[in-house]
């Protein structure tokens, strides 16, 4: 029994020389680390003895982590969140759903009932509640949000910070930008500070204020993940991407820099699930002016086109068109008689600036167009037939009507080998029935173009952007590149290139 009260006499001593030793040695590891997040921590640096010669480092190491400064959300909210409204709206939508209505007590039922069921009824329409974001840009009423919070909406209410609640009037709504402009009447109430889009940077600290499935004045934070994104629809909306988290009821609502000024409004997200599932858009708030102004000013929208159908430059149509990097918006498609057609435009020119600003993406090209206005000129910087050209175009609007094309002849021909395609003409009463005036018909696929989206029955109207109407033509240019060709086919109503590798 004593050796045993000695045997752990010993070890609790050793115990505590080792809790000691490490003690000490944290101790100088917890003063660098805490030092270095300009924290204040007096004991453990009392343990560190002379043989530290590396002692200057934590003061070193301490400027950069000085100069990182995080964003004081809380006055931002305390500042900004009276500006922000929580919107509920209420009407019918027309539906030609001919299933079973939804069971009380599925989990989704009392969600689909507050927010508005998806689904068709066979009524032919159905009670709709909604409820959005908005926030207050003039001290008289004037209000932002989305266009799809207040689609179908016969009641609008707005209800403000201090719980006053207004009956709202819609000024206008624009759904290829999805952007609202409500009045509200009352005086005096307070604005948010507008900032510019074009100042925001990717990795900035953003926040959203909003009412995220009816939880008003809800605060989510996080970063501009990136700028000028295109969505797969007809907006042209060069969104701005972030981590924020937002949910259905934040639609409309504001998104604000880390100096209190809103640059977006919240808009969409993507997701499988319906949440937020990291992914979340803006509409730049640039644009939304734009639209707000146009509304309040004629209380209609018109927007600005090229007339033009684009697709990405891939490394194999760079190589096809003899460009040093896969950059531009491609031309594939021009409409007749439009802006593009009217200034010279060719299917095959790669769009590379617009008014001096690069064209990076295809996407660059709708979104750089999208601040614009119809009757503004634009010069284009054009890469064609291995040169840069610059033409000047007067941007049209969505509304104008098109010219119809008119006839040009095709020469006859056989095949083209190397491509692996049976050519031939058109007949003429397959160019009366296509109204397809110009090109070779693709009877059989195989050798190159075998693995491509190229299909027997397509026409091809140029290669490399030049058009064709001969084999001898094709053979010729197909003879002059030495990686990869683009055909611009058309199927159907459809033009669209298709690179082709052949070295």
């Amino acid at each position: 029994m004593q050796t045993e009260g000695v045997s752990t006499t010993i070890t609790a001593k050793r115990l505590t020389l080792a809790l000691v030793a490490a003690g000490a040695i944290g101790g100088a590891v917890g003063a660098i680390t805490v030092h270095h997040n300009s924290a204040v921590a007096s004991a453990p640096t009392a343990v560190v003895t002379t043989p530290v010669a590396a002692a200057p480092a934590p003061a070193q190491l301490a400027s950069p982590a000085a100069g990182v400064m995080l964003p004081d959300f809380t006055q931002i909210v305390s500042r900004m969140g009276p500006a922000v409204v929580n919107i509920s709206v209420s009407g019918s939508t027309r539906t030609a759903y001919r299933g079973p209505r939804m069971d009380p007590d599925d989990p989704f039922y009392e969600f689909f009932r507050r927010f508005g069921d998806p689904r068709q009824d066979p009524r032919g329409s159905v009670p709709m509640r909604g409820m959005g974001s908005g926030f207050i840009i003039n001290a008289d009423g004037l209000i932002l949000t989305n266009a799809h919070v207040v689609r179908d909406a016969s009641e609008v209410t707005v209800k403000l910070k201090d719980r006053r609640e207004f009956r709202a009037k819609v000024l206008g709504s624009d759904p290829k930008t999805d952007v609202a402009v409500l009045k509200i009447d009352a005086k005096n109430l307070p604005v948010v500070p507008i900032g510019r889009t074009s100042d925001l940077k990717v990795g900035e600290w953003v926040l959203a204020i909003g009412s995220p499935f009816g939880l008003e004045s809800s605060v989510t934070a996080g970063v501009v993940s990136a700028k000028g994104r295109s969505q797969v629809d007809d907006s042209n909306v060069p969104f701005i991407q972030t981590d924020v988290a937002v949910n259905p009821g934040n639609s409309g609502g504001p998104l604000f820099n880390s100096r209190g000024e809103v640059v977006g409004i919240n808009s969409q997200i993507y997701s499988q699930t319906g949440g937020y599932q990291g992914l979340s858009f803006a509409i730049p708030i640039d644009v939304a002016f734009r639209i707000k102004d146009q509304i309040v000013t004629t209380g209609k929208v018109q927007h600005a086109k090229l007339g033009v159908t684009i697709q990405e430059v891939n490394q194999a149509f760079a190589d096809s068109f003899g460009l040093e990097s896969p950059e531009g918006a491609l031309v594939a498609n021009i409409e007749k008689g439009g802006p593009a057609d009217k200034a010279g435009l060719k299917a095959g020119d790669v769009v590379r600036r617009v008014n001096g600003q690069p064209i990076v993406a295809s996407g660059d090209l709708p979104a750089t167009l999208a601040l614009a206005r119809p009757g503004d000129k634009v010069t284009l910087d054009v890469w064609r037939e291995g040169k840069l050209v610059q033409i000047s175009a007067k941007l049209g609007s969505t509304s104008d009507k098109l010219a119809d094309a008119g006839p040009v002849e095709a020469d006859r021909g056989d095949s083209s080998a190397r491509l692996g395609l049976a050519l031939r003409p058109l007949e003429p009463i397959e160019k009366r029935q296509s109204g397809i005036t110009q090109g070779l018909v693709i009877e059989d696929v195989g050798g190159a173009a075998l693995n491509t989206e190229v299909r027997p029955g397509d026409v091809l109207l140029s290669v490399n952007g030049r058009p064709v109407s001969t084999v001898e033509q094709v053979r010729e240019l197909v003879g002059k590149s030495k990686k990869s060709v683009a055909l611009l086919i058309q199927r159907g109503n459809d033009k669209i290139f298709i690179p082709v590798r052949i070295g």
